[in-house]
């Protein structure tokens, strides 16, 4: 499942750089996360990295994108096969 920044984001800045495949952007008002391209960080880290240092906890599971463990896994190899390309 894909992450979403809710309203109660502050702007604050330190979840876009710790995103590894660059899915966090700056939206019309808020920071927002591309569903196509988060994989909660699987293959990267154990835990997602955004959610580690929001100081305002508004980055919750997008209930729209449910992708299990292994979909995100796959997500994320298909991302790195397409960056080596």
């Amino acid at each position: 499942m894909a992450l979403m920044i809710t309203e109660e984001c502050i702007n604050c800045d330190v979840c876009e750089p710790e995103c590894p495949n660059q899915a966090i952007f700056m939206g019309a008002s808020i920071y927002e996360i591309n569903p196509a391209l988060c994989t909660e960080c699987v293959g990267h880290f154990d835990e997602p990295q955004c959610v580690q240092v929001c100081p305002v906890s508004c980055i919750p599971k997008h209930p729209e994108h449910l992708e299990s463990q292994e979909m995100l896994q796959k997500k994320y190899e298909n991302l790195q096969a397409a960056v080596k390309n």
